[in-house]
């Protein structure tokens, strides 16, 4: 089995994206502060492809079956939880922005982008067969809440950059990557396929 096979594959894209994006945010940036809201940024960003591998993988097998979309789909769990790790460094990463930048999050963000938290870690807690044992029924709803409210507060964001003139051209590709993952899981699932993985 090679390292792109290997069930610490996700966690290493993971780890080496987010830590990447510290390293690069505060290396770019012109002083300490631009340098930290870079971090926060960045470690948003890197988090996307994570994000997007996971929520797509069964989509992928469904509409092909192959030895790489078999591979993603049997490393699902690993990429939830590659992108659990992801936004776990770009929440220390906006935390401290906001502490040294004193700008307290308004509630709204507190709230949305909480609960976004709680799903992240409950979904990553429960990432194990045991637990879908133990949960029974209820494994497969709180999962799939999860993940799209993960794509909502991702799309609410992005769509939020219209507003700012330098920051459109992120709400564009950000959006859109989004609406387009939604439609192509849409699209596969209507599918009259004679085998297919819900999720």
């Amino acid at each position: 089995m090679n390292f792109a096979q290997s069930l610490w594959a996700p966690l290493a894209a993971g780890l080496l994206l987010s830590i990447g994006a510290v390293g690069l945010g505060f290396g770019v940036g012109t002083d300490h502060m631009e340098g930290a809201k870079l971090a926060a940024r960045w470690t948003s960003r890197v988090g996307v492809p994570v994000f997007l591998t996971a929520y797509l993988a069964s989509t992928l097998y469904n509409l092909t079956q192959n030895s790489f979309t078999k591979t993603i789909l049997r490393r699902r769990r690993q990429w939830g939880l590659a992108f659990a790790w992801t936004h776990s460094v770009h929440l220390v990463a906006l935390s401290y922005y906001l502490v040294i930048a004193e700008m307290p999050p308004d509630l709204l963000t507190i709230l949305g982008g909480g609960l976004a938290y709680v799903m992240i870690y409950v979904m990553a807690l429960t990432s194990n067969n045991w637990s879908v044992r133990k949960m029974g029924k209820y494994w497969k709803p709180i999962h799939i809440f999860g993940i799209h409210y993960i794509w909502f507060i991702y799309f609410f964001t992005y769509f939020g950059r219209f507003a700012d003139p330098d920051l459109l051209h992120i709400g564009v590709i950000g959006s859109g990557m989004m609406l387009a993952a939604l439609a192509f899981r849409l699209m596969v699932r209507w599918r009259k396929a004679p085998k297919s993985v819900k999720a």
